[in-house]
């Protein structure tokens, strides 16, 4: 049982996905947890209603009583917001940042020295507490306050402690890659329809194949490349199968989109922290 205090500044989807994952895992208290904004009272109300968590407005906040801060808001407001936190925070709180593409140094920049920072991406799955969730800590960020983060965020899915140059490549593979997957489930239901099967239990199919492959591999100590050769006889129908989606560049374009997302990842970090920094 977490018994630390935790704050959420922002109460958006991704807040909320989390605030739910936290509280059915009964890992912290539902008291334990508070929420704010800066003004929506009857958006904290829903959430104070649906979870049985601490709704207060921003400027009403014992920033005192926290020790995890977790920011969830726009991060086009993170400026204001961390230079409101610079006077109220102490060394010894945490903040722990959802917002995409604001890196750890740029937020400890702003704070005062030996501020812990740790910045975490989890992904949409998060909502169905399946979600593949990266954590990286900033420099001051003791490693007592991470396993704390990463006990939190266990609560929505699984987790990885990564370091932060590689938060671009985590992003272009578990941050883009539901839609990798349903693109794929596109093409499966648009081909088996045109076979003549209907597209429900199509879906159904598709989802199930993909979700049990997907059990098998985190279940067994063997390699994607050992699973796919264990369920290819040759000449078989799956030996045909991989044979046209090699032939069609399958492998290049899933390589390709990687890095193409990691890339743009890269992109807009740097666009969104530059746009920050010259709105001053």
């Amino acid at each position: 049982m977490i018994k630390q205090t935790i704050a959420f500044l922002g109460a958006g989807s991704m807040a909320e996905a989390m605030i739910s994952g936290m509280v059915e895992s009964g890992n912290i208290p539902a008291h334990q947890i508070i929420v704010t904004n800066r003004s929506n009272q009857d958006r904290l109300n829903e959430i104070q209603s649906k979870y049985g968590v601490r709704t207060v407005l921003k400027d009403n906040l014992n920033y005192g009583e926290v020790d995890q801060f977790i920011l969830a808001m726009k991060p086009k407001d993170i400026d204001a917001v961390l230079e409101d936190l610079k006077y109220r925070i102490d060394p010894d709180q945490v903040l722990v940042s959802v917002l995409a593409g604001i890196s750890t140094s740029y937020m400890e920049e702003r704070l005062n020295d030996g501020q812990q920072v740790i910045r975490v991406m989890p992904n949409t799955s998060s909502m169905l507490r399946e979600s593949a969730t990266a954590i990286c800590p900033g420099y001051y960020a003791g490693m007592d306050n991470v396993m704390v983060a990463k006990e939190l965020l266990q609560s929505i899915g699984e987790v990885f402690v990564i370091e932060e140059d590689k938060m671009d490549v985590f992003t272009g593979i578990a941050g883009s890659g539901p839609a990798y997957f349903y693109y794929l489930m596109e093409h499966i239901e648009e081909t088996g329809n045109a076979e003549g099967m209907d597209r429900e239990t199509l879906r159904e199919i598709g989802a199930q194949t993909l979700l049990g492959a997907a059990k098998m591999m985190l279940e067994r100590d063997e390699s994607p490349t050992e699973l796919r050769e264990n369920v290819t006889s040759p000449n078989g129908t799956t030996a045909a199968g991989l044979e046209a989606l090699h032939q069609a560049g399958g492998g290049e374009a899933i390589s390709e989109a990687i890095k193409g997302a990691a890339s743009r990842s890269k992109e807009m970090s740097k666009e969104l922290e530059g746009m920050l920094v010259g709105s001053k």
